[in-house]
């Protein structure tokens, strides 16, 4: 018997924990029987050194990208709407397979669907490759018979998810470029160039103007007690990532973002576009609304937002409209709330929330396309403060020290 770590959804909500099996298909079962649909099935430390070999194999493999699962939706929607049965689908896309890993994985689907298991649950055993939205999104496919139009859904997602990952990293080079610049700038200055010019200056037993005593003393810092100042950095990181890694953390530091300057407004509106194309893809699939919310605060790439989103099913149970618990949230501007009116009074909420989805996205995309000229008046002020300190640092004992040369 091996022990497997599990994650799932009950009437309860969410449910996690561990339990002891053959295999993840015996825990599945075991899950499915006790009213529980299975999410994540992962074998834990113990069960996995049964299989020593296959996981230092797994280890020296690619991982399994976005990418991969795009291709592997798109793919797949083609093969099953052409009326190809499924587990020769699969079996044609684990041979045109690139990535070795996601052919493995492919392979083990293939294995427990022959078994008689659900896909869903075939891929919920797969360690995290399907998260949990992509998982419960092919259950209502399962469920409601219309599989690859839910594969074609889960494909225009994920494209989507990559389109709004790609934009931001777009937009944070240049700035991450300059600061990178000017802290190895700053670096070289400290441990190079200040300490022989503060010698030189030295032996002519001038006293040095204040700018050059500060340029000194961070020299001096840096030089003996960077390792200290490194050593606190390292230790910061590590104590704030266990902190995050809690809940309580998680969340704090979630909204702690949202309040950001610049990228705090961008992270939101960017969060609501995935949960409103989340929310309407759910809604289109047949998913009802309290379980389309339960499944969607799931995906939410952030804490605090998903704690209004569960606050908004939990409106939506007492018997609320999504209007009035998307107004309790407090996290939709007033546009947005009127979209929805309209949507509840025509039956269409799935629609508009795909309207939403698009208008947070043209505004995220308008966002980051003006996100470096916003931040580039900060930058110009922050290296011209820079400049300044060291040209006054520099040139000023040099006019002392021609002075003191011409006595001399």
């Amino acid at each position: 018997m091996a022990r497997f770590a599990y994650t799932g959804r009950a009437a309860s909500g969410h449910v996690s924990g561990e339990l002891d099996g053959a295999d993840a298909t015996a825990v599945a079962t075991l899950l499915m029987s006790r009213g529980v649909t299975p999410l994540q099935i992962a074998a834990t430390t113990s069960a996995s050194d049964t299989r020593a070999g296959g996981g230092a194999l797994a280890l020296l493999q690619p991982r399994v990208q976005p990418a991969d699962l795009m291709m592997f939706s798109r793919q797949l929607h083609t093969l099953l709407r052409a009326g190809v049965p499924i587990l020769r689908a699969l079996a044609g896309l684990q041979d045109s397979a690139v990535n070795q890993r996601f052919k493995q994985v492919l392979a083990n689907v293939r294995h427990s669907l022959e078994s008689g298991i659900e896909l869903s649950i075939c891929c919920a055993q797969q360690g995290g490759v399907f998260d949990n939205f992509y998982v419960s999104m092919v259950r209502v496919g399962e469920m409601t018979g219309r599989l690859d139009d839910v594969f074609m859904r889960l494909f225009k997602h994920i494209e989507f998810e990559q389109f709004m990952r790609q934009q931001v990293r777009s937009a944070l080079r240049y700035p991450a470029f300059v600061v990178l610049a000017m802290m190895v700038a700053i670096g070289v200055i400290n441990t190079l160039v200040v300490p022989a010019f503060a010698d030189v200056f030295k032996s002519f037993g001038a006293e040095l103007p204040l700018a050059t005593r500060i340029l000194v003393a961070s020299s001096n810092f840096t030089m003996h007690y960077g390792w200290l100042l490194a050593g606190s950095s390292v230790a910061g990181f590590v104590v704030l990532r266990r902190w995050i890694a809690q809940p309580a953390g998680r969340q704090a530091w979630d909204r702690l973002v949202l309040r950001l300057p610049l990228a705090g407004r961008i992270v939101q509106k960017a969060t609501l576009a995935r949960f409103a194309r989340s929310f309407s893809l759910a809604l289109k699939s047949g998913v009802p609304i309290e379980q389309a919310l339960t499944v969607v605060s799931q995906t939410v790439d952030n804490a605090w937002i998903s704690r209004k989103i569960d606050a908004m099913r939990e409106a939506v149970e007492r018997g609320d409209t999504i209007l009035r618990a998307a107004i309790a949230s407090g996290v939709f501007t007033p546009v947005v709330l009127q979209m929805i009116a309209v949507g509840e009074e025509t039956g269409a909420v799935d629609e508009l929330m795909e309207e939403i989805a698009e208008l947070y996205n043209n505004d995220v995309q308008y966002e980051l396309k003006t996100l470096s000229q916003q931040i580039e008046p900060v930058l110009i002020v922050f290296l011209g403060v820079l400049v300044l300190v060291l040209a006054l640092g520099v040139f000023l004992p040099l006019w002392d020290l021609g002075r003191v040369t011409l006595k001399n």
